[in-house]
């Protein structure tokens, strides 16, 4: 019985199965995934799966994807729901909030904290509440290619790093005010 229940809070997304990746849930509930997605600690909307689409080349990280709104679920009787599109070569950094009706264009980078309640073009990076564009991809990967020559470099991944090596690279970024890591 407990399997059963188990297998039950699993499709509706309620429990993460042990046995199957989050991105492979989220297909089941028909989420349209593409390839190479990385959704780390996410939460997608169980409940209205099918109206989201994420593409490929996508990272989320701890952020909420939403494409219902129960605002007027007790008045109405009714939960408004959008649709929410989100492009290729996105990420989307800690803490940001995607409403329903949002359509997240290709090659975007999201600022961690972000409330996204209105469309994105490509090849922008935003911030804030309401977000704000601060300047495009390219000039963004420009800008950080340009800060690898003088900032701290580490080509250990940083769940490999030693203790010594986490305290040669932490003296590094702090002397260099910032780095980079695998």
């Amino acid at each position: 019985m407990k399997k059963i229940i188990r297998k039950i809070l699993c499709f509706l997304g309620i429990k993460k199965s042990q046995n199957i990746s989050y991105v492979d849930q989220c297909r089941q509930r028909g989420v349209k995934i593409g390839e190479n997605v990385d959704l780390v600690n996410a939460e997608i909307d169980y409940c209205f799966g099918h109206l989201i689409t994420i593409g490929n080349n996508v990272t989320i990280t701890n952020s909420v994807i939403l494409a219902h709104d129960a605002s007027t679920k007790k008045e109405l009787g009714y939960s408004k729901v959008g649709c929410v599109d989100i492009g290729d070569n996105v990420f989307i950094g800690y803490g940001c909030i995607v409403l329903p009706n949002v359509s997240i264009g290709n090659r975007v980078i999201i600022g961690a904290g972000t409330v996204v309640s209105k469309d994105v073009p490509d090849n922008v990076v935003i911030v804030g509440n309401p977000y704000k564009i601060v300047c495009t991809y390219d000039e963004y990967m420009e800008k950080n290619k340009e800060n690898m020559k003088e900032k701290a470099i580490s080509n250990i991944l940083f769940m490999n790093k030693s203790e010594e090596e986490w305290e040669d690279f932490s003296k590094e970024v702090k002397q260099k005010k910032g780095g980079f890591d695998l």
